[in-house]
């Protein structure tokens, strides 16, 4: 299959670098640090803007705030954003939660939140993975107990991104307790302010706070905050997952470190006084990475085909998450053999490679393998979903 976007599609990226262009800071090069206050209030910045021009959502409906665009017309816009290490994306409510609600969501769920995601007025964390359920989500014990016209909710969520700054969670809870682990599970909404919910700092190794463990005691989250059926909540996680997945991203971060790290080759000198890239060995290299980058893109657009086509194409989008993600380590860990010791300088050195940015990126992407399902779990389930195998 050719790839090809319309001229009006290549209009609306040109329009999209320009927005970039005049929004993030002079000489960006990013990424956001969102634990800082600066950091966040760039976020949210961007976040409006994009909201403003009516790009935040529009692959959404016309009629919940977005402009019916294409899934190839939203996938340039996720490949930009990525591109140019840009915040303000959320997808944790216009990828993730926002599309669940549209269609297991109830009318008074869609009035109260599908606006307030559209004009970049709330932000959304995920309630999934817990300190004893990770790849194995169902195996999740955070319960929510019906009393009356409430669940009380106990237990604790981890590795929960941006819950120091989101005003609601959406999660998944036990609500069933001697139902089969993958039944009994339900999908709520959550309030962050609630008495009860307690969020607790995990700083990363690369000297962030995006990862937070959220703990629930005795939490009152009302009844009308289900979406979907009692006890049915695995299949409205799991479509959301699918959303998560099927993001370019990966491929985007990888491509933005490929040409900096082109230019570095261009820019340094060997010992022999030759640029860099004139190095057989550096040549052959950076063109394999670049046939892997190339090759993931594909993946990922062939995954926005399919949701042309009304399809949701969960071994596809395993396939696109895994090779995205491989190919930007691959790109990380190759800079750093380059960079060598220069590479973990930090910037306000004088000696410091491309800023030091290229260690902090590679330190923060040793999650890359884990979140929105590990390398492990996407090879099970291109495995059982795509090569229809036995489950062993």
């Amino acid at each position: 299959m050719r790839f090809a976007f319309t001229p009006e599609d290549e209009q609306f990226r040109s329009e999209l670098r320009s927005f970039l262009a005049d929004q993030l800071p002079d000489g960006w090069t990013g990424p956001v640090d969102e634990s800082s206050d600066d950091g966040w209030a760039l976020n949210q910045k961007l976040k409006k803007a994009l909201a403003d021009h009516g790009w935040l959502v529009m692959h959404w409906p016309e009629k919940y705030g977005g402009q019916d665009a294409s899934s190839l017309r939203n996938i340039i816009f996720a490949e930009e954003m990525a591109y140019h290490r840009a915040p303000g994306n959320d997808r944790f409510g216009t990828r993730m939660i926002g599309p669940v609600l549209m269609h297991y969501g109830n009318e008074e769920q869609k009035s109260e939140y599908l606006p307030a995601i559209a004009s970049g007025s709330i932000q959304w964390c995920q309630g999934y993975s817990e300190p004893d359920a990770g790849s194995d989500l169902a195996a999740l014990k955070t319960r929510a107990v019906l009393n009356g016209d409430k669940f009380i909710v106990n237990g604790a969520k981890i590795w929960t991104s941006l819950a120091h700054r989101a005003d609601m969670m959406f999660m998944l809870a036990r609500t069933d307790p001697d139902a089969p682990k993958h039944r009994g599970i339900s999908m709520l909404l959550l309030d962050m302010n609630t008495p009860g919910v307690e969020v607790r700092p995990i700083h990363n190794m690369a000297g962030s706070h995006s990862f937070n463990q959220v703990t629930f005691d005795d939490v009152e989250v009302p009844v009308e905050n289900l979406v979907g059926d009692l006890n049915n909540g695995w299949r409205v996680g799991m479509s959301l997952l699918n959303n998560e997945r099927s993001g370019i991203d990966y491929v985007a971060w990888a491509q933005r470190a490929w040409d900096e790290l082109a230019q570095f080759c261009r820019d340094e000198k060997a010992p022999n006084g030759l640029p860099l890239s004139a190095e057989p060995s550096v040549r052959a290299k950076m063109a394999e990475l670049d046939a892997e980058i190339e090759s993931a893109r594909l993946l990922a657009y062939d995954v926005a085909w399919h949701q042309e086509q009304g399809e949701a194409p969960a071994d596809v989008a395993s396939m696109s998450k895994l090779t995205g993600t491989v190919a930007n380590k691959n790109v990380l860990d190759y800079a750093m053999q380059l960079l060598g010791m220069y590479g973990v300088l930090e910037k306000d050195s004088p000696h410091a490679k491309l800023e030091g940015r290229f260690f902090k990126m590679r330190m923060f992407y040793t999650s890359g393998e884990i979140l929105a399902g590990t390398t492990e779990i996407q090879k099970n389930l291109i495995a059982w979903r795509g090569l229809e195998l036995p489950r062993v």
